[in-house]
């Protein structure tokens, strides 16, 4: 059981750096297309990583396997969601002209 309980830990606290990094990302990155980049990885990663923590901590310590199986219905459909909606994004704002930073723009 303790085995468990680490796994389960250490997933959530892995989602909880990667959306500090994703958030950091964004805040330091130069241009809309790295920002979305950042936000887009780290999201979709934190969020799988912490929601499949949640699973399984509550269907070993709390018997809800349903509530488990649910959990981990949510995880995967923003697994899959996250970077379609990153790509659309981008790829609209490329349609409607915002241009990608260069280095020659920050001298």
């Amino acid at each position: 059981m303790e085995i468990v309980k680490v796994i389960s830990v250490i997933l959530i606290l892995g989602g909880c750096f990667f959306f500090i990094t994703g958030t950091i990302g964004f805040l330091r990155f130069p241009d809309f297309y790295s920002r979305m980049h950042a936000t887009g990885k780290g999201d979709t990663l934190a969020v799988f990583m912490a929601v499949i923590g949640f699973a399984i901590y509550q269907g070993v310590f709390h018997g809800a396997i349903l509530d488990s199986i649910k959990l981990v219905i949510i995880a995967v459909f923003v697994f899959l969601a996250n970077p379609t909606a990153t790509h659309a994004i981008s790829r609209a704002a490329f349609r409607c002209g915002v241009k990608p930073w260069t280095r020659e723009e920050s001298k």
